[in-house]
Parts: C-alpha cells; sequence; structure tokens
C-alpha cells in the first residue's frame, strides 16, 4: 500500500470565483474534494504544501490525507490550476477514496539494474517509452512505483508490462502487454566514439585513415 500524507486544510463556506478570490487574497489555495457519491468539500491549503508535493515525484499516484479540524478525508490529487504568469497554484482537485471502489491512477516506474546491464554496459542506450503507467486500483492497494528490472537486458531488449514488478493488485488501463522502455544499441557514431576511448586513437573525420599515413596531395 502506498504512504498516505497527511496534510492540513481549512474549510471553506462558499463555492464560486469570488469567493475563491477571497481564498487566494487571504494568502491559500482554494481546492475541492469530490467523488465517493458525496457532496463536494470546499478547503483552502497553505501554498507551500501544495507546492512542496508537487515537487515531490509520483504525487499522481500519493494518498492525501485531508484534515479539516477533527474530520479527514483520504484523497489523491486530480489536477492543478497554475497562474499563467507567476506559475503560482492557484487551484487543486482532489478525487475522494472509497475503499473498494476501483480507481484510475498513474503510478511511476523505477529503472534499476542500469549498472549491470550487459547492453547498457556496451554503450547501448535506455529508451525510456513510458515513465509512468496508467492503471485500475482499489485505494487500499495503490502501489508507489512499478519497479522495471534492467540487469538481464541486451540490445533490442525490451521491458514490457509484464516485466514489471508490484504490479499484483493492478490491472493496466490498455489491454496490451505494452512496451515500458528498450535497450537501444549504440549508434554509429557513439560505437566509434566508444572504440577510440578504448584504444586512445581519434575516429578520422570524414571518413577513415590507417594511423600514422598522410592524405594523398592532389
Amino acid at each position: 500500500m502506498a504512504n498516505v500524507v497527511a496534510i492540513e486544510a481549512e474549510s471553506r463556506s462558499r463555492a464560486g470565483k469570488g469567493a475563491a478570490r477571497a481564498t487566494r487574497r487571504a494568502g491559500k489555495v482554494p481546492a475541492v474534494i469530490y467523488g465517493g457519491h458525496q457532496e463536494p468539500n470546499l478547503i483552502a491549503l497553505d501554498p507551500r504544501i501544495v507546492i512542496r508535493e508537487l515537487h515531490r515525484g509520483g504525487w499522481q499516484s500519493r494518498q492525501y490525507e485531508i484534515v479539516t479540524g477533527d474530520a479527514s478525508i483520504r484523497a489523491l490529487i486530480r489536477g492543478v490550476q497554475f497562474h499563467p504568469v507567476t506559475d503560482a497554484p492557484v487551484h487543486v482537485d482532489f478525487q475522494r477514496l472509497i475503499s473498494g471502489e476501483r480507481i484510475r491512477v498513474t503510478v511511476p516506474v523505477h529503472f534499476e539494474g542500469e549498472a549491470v546491464s550487459p547492453g547498457l554496459k556496451r554503450g547501448g542506450n535506455l529508451n525510456v517509452v513510458l515513465h509512468a503507467v496508467e492503471v485500475m486500483c482499489d485505494p487500499d492497494n495503490i502501489p508507489d512505483q512499478f519497479t522495471a528490472d534492467l540487469s538481464e537486458k541486451d540490445f533490442n531488449d525490451n521491458v514490457r508490462w509484464h516485466d514489471l514488478q508490484g504490479t499484483e493488485n493492478a490491472r493496466p488501463v490498455s489491454t496490451q502487454d505494452f512496451v515500458v522502455a528498450t535497450v537501444a544499441p549504440p549508434t554509429k557514431q557513439e560505437a566509434a566514439a566508444a572504440e577510440a576511448a578504448a584504444t586512445g586513437v581519434a575516429p578520422a573525420k570524414g571518413g577513415t585513415r590507417a594511423p600514422g599515413k598522410a592524405a594523398a596531395k592532389k
């Protein structure tokens, strides 16, 4: 189960643009918690908390325990609106989480084993197709991340959905066994540079030339 982060919030009594502007003038970020077959909850947040969470990786799948007085609501951040000039957060949408009701969530992919991957050790490149995967899962079992093991991946090997670790309680939105990443062989230029670094001989510009021999004069 994902870690749950508790954040303090204040209740708001009024909705609408005027009430939201008043909340911002007071130095807070207006927000709403919707879903779960309940009436929306209007809240106000400290902008420093919002910015802190957005700067942390994986906030799209992180669960929050939003505490207002004696009440608390478990929710996910579903959307953030920003000021067009300052980029400061001006509104946050949360979705209420109810145990047993599957939700759609984006889970980040963590890659490990790069240092021992046969393909990457020989100069290959890791082409990441998906840094995160959309899945359906129960709120009580939202993964912090999925893990992709690259330790045995050689040139042209793929990491697919079925290769990921930590997917036991999640079902992908896509019905295909999609590619998450590929170990691609180095380009000719990269291979030449790697060979030059190994042999100490710089690659010739504009073509190959035998070491120690000058080009013929025209």
